[in-house]
């Protein structure tokens, strides 16, 4: 996932930087980095602290959200897909299913007996 998002964030980098006519070197100095340091960023090998994600999208008039591929018409490649957030089940129920996800297959089947068994009893 990491791999990913530092791919990402370094082929838009490297896109914003050419827009604006600027070398690796402009674009170093600018944030504060070595100008290797930022050489490994556009090339995918690193993620950079906040700090210097904040000057590096400032100095090239880049947007976070497509820097990191979270803009709606393209869902983000890197991150894991997430099921929408079910604004209407009581937190209870979301707790307890976060905790049933994480237990193994005859954990699973004992709880869905159980489910079954006070499901008959209501």
């Amino acid at each position: 996932m990491a791999k990913k998002l530092a791919t990402r964030l370094g082929e838009c980098a490297r896109a914003a930087r050419q827009r604006l006519n600027l070398t690796q070197e402009d674009v170093a100095e600018r944030i504060g980095i070595a100008t290797e340091v930022y050489g490994r960023l556009e090339r995918g090998n690193m993620l950079p602290s906040v700090p210097t994600f904040r000057k590096l999208c400032a100095v090239l008039a880049l947007s976070a959200d497509e820097a990191l591929g979270l803009s709606s018409e393209n869902p983000a490649s890197w991150a894991p897909p997430t099921p929408p957030p079910e604004v209407n089940e009581p937190a209870e129920l979301r707790r307890l299913l976060r905790r049933a996800r994480q237990l193994d297959r005859n954990a699973l089947r004992v709880l869905s007996l159980v489910a079954a068994h006070l499901g008959q009893k209501g």
